[in-house]
Formats: structure tokens, sequence, C-alpha cells
């Protein structure tokens, strides 16, 4: 073995294809296969998302409405009946409080849950979350239940 025969280890080297902008010799020289001109023929270049080609894009074409208010709370609604279900199963008893809500994956620990009245409730239940409906809380006392507010 010498210089003139030393060759890397079978599988370490991937890169088999030629370099790029290397002399007009090596056949991929002047343009280094970036054809002439033009924006993609520049160092640096990269498209922006929603570029059309100098177009006026799309979404600065189409006009733009309404108001989002910064100070808007999400609530994740549950449903009586869905407390409902929850007794029928024997899954809750007497109390609904928020870590009940989200063992049952009715909703997340960092979201805000709000009763909501649809359905009907038959158990006297002791619920606590952050907002009712008034027909939830109307539904759940005329049970014999409790509605606590967070």
């Amino acid at each position: 073995m010498n210089l003139s025969n030393l060759q890397p280890a079978e599988g370490s080297t991937h890169n088999q294809n030629k370099r790029l902008g290397r002399g007009e010799g090596s056949g991929k020289g002047g343009t280094a296969a970036r054809g002439h001109k033009g924006a993609k023929s520049r160092s640096g270049y990269s498209k922006k998302i929603g570029f059309e080609g100098g177009q006026m894009p799309l979404q600065r074409r189409v006009p733009k409405f309404g108001f989002t208010n910064i100070n808007r709370k999400e609530y994740q609604g549950i449903n009586l009946d869905a407390l409902q279900l929850l007794v029928d199963n024997g899954t809750v008893t007497d109390t609904v409080d928020f870590t009940v809500i989200v063992e049952n994956r009715l909703a997340t620990k960092n979201e805000l849950v709000k009763i909501l009245g649809r359905g009907e409730l038959k158990a006297k239940l002791k619920v606590t979350a952050h907002k009712f409906t008034a027909t939830a809380k109307a539904a759940i006392e005329a049970a014999g239940g409790e509605a606590v507010t967070l």
C-alpha cells in the first residue's frame, strides 16, 4: 500500500456528485448549473412564502375585514347531557369538579370550562366550573344540586 492507491473505507463516502463552480474544465463551471440571471441564480436566495414572482400575492389581494378581540376568553363547553352520561356510567356520584372533568377528558387542564344547558340532568350534583349558562344553572338547581363558580 502506498499513497497512490489509498481509498476511503467501503461505505464511508456518500457524496458522489460533481462539484459545482470549480472551473470550465469540470463541466459544471461558469453558472454552476444555476442557469443565467434571475433570483434563483443568486447566492442567499430563498423564496418567501406566498411569493408569486412579483405579482401581488393572494394574501395581499384579498380584502381584510372584521376585528379580533385580544381580550376574548375561550371556554370549553360541556353540556348537561355529558354530565348525565358520567352519572349513568357510574363515573361520578355526587360532585363534578375540574379534576373530574380533566380525568374524563371533557377538557384539558389549561382550558376554562363553561357548563351549557343542552339535555337534562336527573342526578343531584355539586358542579364546579368557571362559568354556567342561566339554563344550565337552573337545571342543576332544579335537580337538587349546586352550581359553584370557580
